[in-house]
């Protein structure tokens, strides 16, 4: 069995393209916390790989970016590629089956980054004034 759960934010926008046959992949690395602390009290983080393809990886392109607090179901993968030197290079990545959003849209961008739509503003709300049950429609 291999299945990973992953709760964590992106260390940068995600990166986004499309293979020779057409298919959608995006690529980003969510940082994780570990559950307990070292020595000195730091807490440790670990910084994942996570890869999805298609609609999934449209979508996480289009909607999240650097500091994007996700949730991520899938599978463990490693691969290797020989690189430019001859050497042989090993990579493991998360493959992900899903991508929650965890993050709200105005915690994600901010007033000077572009987004798909812009988040949405909250007026101050007026201070409630009580009313009679004469007045209520129902």
């Amino acid at each position: 069995m291999n299945k990973v759960i992953l709760i964590g934010n992106l260390t940068r926008d995600p990166e986004t393209n499309t293979t020779t046959s057409g298919i959608k992949i995006c690529k980003f690395t969510v940082a994780v916390n570990r559950n307990y602390s070292a020595g000195d009290g730091t807490r440790q983080t670990d910084f994942l790989p996570v890869i999805c393809w298609r609609n999934q990886a449209e979508n996480c392109g289009r909607f999240l970016r650097k500091g994007s607090k996700v949730g991520i179901c899938g599978s463990i993968q490693t691969r290797n590629y020989e690189a430019a030197d001859g050497t042989k290079r090993y990579v493991t990545e998360i493959v992900a089956d899903e991508v929650q959003f965890l993050s709200t849209r105005s915690e994600t961008y901010s007033d000077d980054m572009d987004s798909p739509q812009s988040a949405p503003k909250h007026n101050k709300v007026e201070e409630l004034q009580p009313i009679s049950d004469g007045d209520l429609p129902f």
